[in-house]
Parts: structure tokens; C-alpha cells; sequence
């Protein structure tokens, strides 16, 4: 964060203040920040309490404390002190820079966020029985594998089930070797896979087979079919559907999670947008904003890309991935993600952003180890973080809110957690539909 984008943060702060009538004063045109001098605390301080004290009729320091909780929840600051008669004195978050770059690298790579060259130049030739969990189990393995830069060659005990195809299983051989062979010997799924493909489906008895560490039974009952917070499965393409759903959410608001798309950009579509300025921090709380986006529902992600949808928005869909509802309604009331939160880099975007930084350690121990569960519980312990940040930073504004740069910051967390869910499942040879 530089000091220019500092000293827009303050100036967003008191302008929230004013809006929410904590604070009766004029907003200034723009507010000071100095580098902390020999001996004082933190990395920059400003004198905007003091200044606003008289014009408001209350003391610098309820001044300070007002603006305080309002700058300390903003991304890139670490903490706010209050020093002397009323000064605001900022630390940095150092983390700021590398979860910027985290997000950045998801960003570029997609997908393949989190594949390797750990093992590359590395031959490994897996065999299993002829059974449908060892050969579900093998093929994700060697998905892993090959995701880390390994080539890997599968081989069964006899010849395969014909019901494998409806699975996509492949093996490049079958018999037995005749050196050993890496086995995989997972406990048997108990029984045959068009039995189990009948009653689950392929991408429910995929996650019911792999989801269990291989020495333990895996649950193949009815669950995995439940549309609930309930079966893990059904959370995590939720997740990856809801953050989706943000995005499209997002466009329709005109706003990005991409910094590129507002860097002093001539580009920017002004006849759509009403000449929106590249710098976000100039249409914050600007009453400028064109009138069509005043009107914008709590949470245009509801809305999946209509534009034909009436102003009034009769009739809003009920599925409860469009409506923005925080997790599918088998847990109880839905929080609204357009309701006011903090902003991105409070503990539940904290928990998420290590899990997304924790996502190719944990492909790659997957591959060493032979244990396609390992991502399955990463995929899970994401979604629940994904919808824990949901509901404390929601990505969009809501009511009379403008996009800002912390909407942004948001869209780009979530959006990196849709990401790593979507290559996940994919590595487990389980579709991420876009919409459920």
C-alpha cells in the first residue's frame, strides 16, 4: 500500500462516517499522510482527527477512535494506534504484498495452480486389482503425479470391468508384471462398479471412493447425494459455483478483481459505464455514479446474467446458488452476501488465503504419498472457508454502497478459492458445474 492509496483509505473512512451520522463534519478533498518521524510508532501517521475535531464539536481523540475501527478492517493495514492529543498512526501489513502475489499467480495460472516439476524426469508405473476403488484411486493418483511432472504408466491384475468406461478408467495394460510394481490396494469399495455407478452417479462415487484414506471403508451410502452443507461434495461445487456467481455479480456492478483492468487504463468502456475513472478510489461513496447502478439489487450475482431482468426484479430465482444465500438451505437462515462486513484481510480471509497458499504443498504430498484423500479434505476445509469469508467480506456492496477497492480485493479471494476448488476436482476427475 502506498501512501497515496493510505491516504485514500482514510479519506473513505471519513466519508463512511459522515454517511452513517457517527461523524457531522465536511468531508475534506484530501487527507495527509507523513512517514512516522524518529521515535514515533508505526509506518505513517495523519493528523485527520485533529482537523475534523472542531467541524465535528467532539474531541480529537473520539475523532480518532471513530475513524480508527472504520481504517483498522481495510486491506494492507495491519494496525491503527491512536498517539498524542489524536493522531492516527498506520502499520503496514507486511502480508499484503505476497497474498497480492498469491492471488496474482492463481490468477495466471488457472487450473494449474498448484502443478510442478517436483518430479520430474520420474517413471512411475502403478498397479492395481480389478476392482472399481483401486482403479479410481490409481487413476487420480497418477493424475497427481503427472500434475507434478511425472510420467506415469497404470496397469491392471486382469483385464478391465466394462463398466470402468462409464467412469473414464483407462489402464495401459492388464496381467501381472513381471517385476513388482507400486500397488495400489485401497480397502474394496464391496461392490461392482455399475451397481455403485446406478445408485451414485460417476462424480458422487469418485469423491465416496477417494474421499476416505486408502486403509479406511469408504462411505458409499445415500449422503453423497444429499443437495446440502451436509455431503462435503455438495459444499465444495457449491462454493466453486457461488464464487462464480460473484463474478458474474461483480460485471454487472462494472467492477473486476482484476487490477489491471483499472490501472490508467484509456481502454475503459466509458459509454457503458458513464466514463468510470480508472482509479477506484475516485468513485468511492461518489454521487456521481451513474444513476442505472444506483438502483442495483443487494446481490446482482442473484440475477445470472440477465439483463432483461425488470428494474423491480420480480421473480428472482429461486435457486439458492443465484440468490447469493450463504450455504445451500439445509443450514438454516442465509446471510445475505451483500450485508456489511469487514474487509478482506480479517481472520476468516486469513484462514482462506493459507489454504489457497497451502494448495500445491498439499498436490504434491498427494502425489508422493499416493493419497488422492489429502485433496479431497483440502478441497472441503476450502469451501468451509470460502463461505466463513463469505459471510464476514462479502465481494459485493450492497444497498447504496459503490464497488471499492476492497470489493475488489474480496472478488479477487474468492475468486482464487473458485479456482482452487475447480482444479481440485478436476485432478479427482469430478466436474465443477458452474451453476447449481
Amino acid at each position: 500500500m502506498t501512501p497515496a492509496d493510505l491516504s485514500r483509505t482514510v479519506l473513505h473512512a471519513v466519508r463512511r462516517a459522515v454517511d452513517e451520522d457517527v461523524l457531522r463534519a465536511p468531508v475534506p478533498a484530501r487527507v495527509r499522510v507523513e512517514r512516522t518521524r524518529p521515535g514515533g510508532s508505526g509506518d505513517y501517521a495523519c493528523a485527520v482527527a485533529l482537523q475534523l475535531a472542531g467541524p465535528a464539536a467532539l474531541p480529537a481523540l473520539e475523532v480518532a477512535r471513530i475513524l480508527r475501527e472504520r481504517v483498522a478492517a481495510e486491506p494492507g493495514v495491519g494496525r491503527v494506534e491512536i498517539t498524542g492529543p489524536g493522531f492516527l498512526s498506520f502499520t503496514l501489513d507486511t502480508r499484503a504484498e505476497s497474498d497480492r502475489a498469491l492471488l496474482a499467480a492463481v490468477r495466471e495460472q488457472g487450473l494449474a495452480y498448484g502443478h510442478g516439476d517436483a518430479l520430474l524426469g520420474e517413471v512411475h508405473q502403478l498397479h492395481h486389482a480389478r476392482e472399481v476403488r483401486a482403479a479410481v484411486t490409481a487413476q487420480a493418483v497418477g493424475r497427481l503425479l503427472a500434475a507434478q511432472g511425472a510420467r506415469v504408466r497404470t496397469t491392471c491384475a486382469a483385464s478391465p470391468d466394462p463398466d470402468w468406461a462409464r467412469l473414464g478408467l483407462t489402464v495401459d495394460g492388464y496381467g501381472t508384471p513381471p517385476v513388482p510394481l507400486t500397488g495400489i490396494r485401497p480397502v474394496p469399495a464391496g461392490a461392482p462398479a455399475g451397481e455403485l455407478l446406478d445408485r451414485l452417479g460417476p462424480d458422487a462415487l469418485r469423491w465416496g471412493l477417494l474421499r476416505a484414506a486408502g486403509h479406511d471403508r469408504a462411505a458409499l451410502g445415500p449422503d453423497l447425494l444429499v443437495q446440502g452443507e451436509a455431503n462435503a461434495l455438495f459444499l465444495v461445487r457449491y462454493a466453486r459455483a457461488r464464487a462464480l456467481a460473484l463474478t458474474r455479480g461483480a460485471a454487472l456492478l462494472g467492477f473486476t478483481a482484476d487490477p489491471a483492468a483499472y490501472d490508467d487504463s484509456p481502454a475503459w468502456p466509458a459509454a457503458a459505464y458513464g466514463g468510470r475513472p480508472a482509479d477506484p478510489a475516485a468513485y468511492d461513496d461518489n454521487p456521481a455514479w451513474p444513476a442505472a447502478h444506483d438502483n442495483s439489487p443487494a446481490d446482482p450475482a442473484g440475477y445470472d446474467d440477465d439483463p432483461a431482468r425488470p428494474a423491480a426484479y420480480a421473480g428472482r430465482p429461486a435457486d439458492p446458488a443465484a440468490r447469493g444465500d450463504r450455504r445451500p438451505s439445509s443450514t438454516g437462515p442465509a446471510v445475505a452476501s451483500g450485508s456489511t462486513g469487514p474487509a478482506p484481510y480479517d481472520p476468516a480471509a486469513r484462514t482462506l488465503l493459507d489454504l489457497i497458499a497451502d494448495h500445491p504443498d498439499v498436490l504434491l504430498a498427494g502425489a508422493r504419498h499416493r493419497a488422492p484423500d489429502r485433496v479431497a479434505r483440502q478441497l472441503e476445509a476450502v469451501a468451509h472457508a470460502f463461505f466463513d469469508f463469505h459471510d464476514s467480506c462479502p465481494p459485493l456492496p450492497t444497498g447504496d454502497e459503490k464497488p471499492s477497492a476492497a470489493h475488489r480485493a474480496r472478488l479477487a479471494v474468492a475468486e482464487a478459492a473458485g479456482t482452487v476448488l475447480a482444479g481440485g476436482l478436476s485432478l479427482l476427475g469430478i466436474r465443477a458445474p458452474e451453476h447449481l
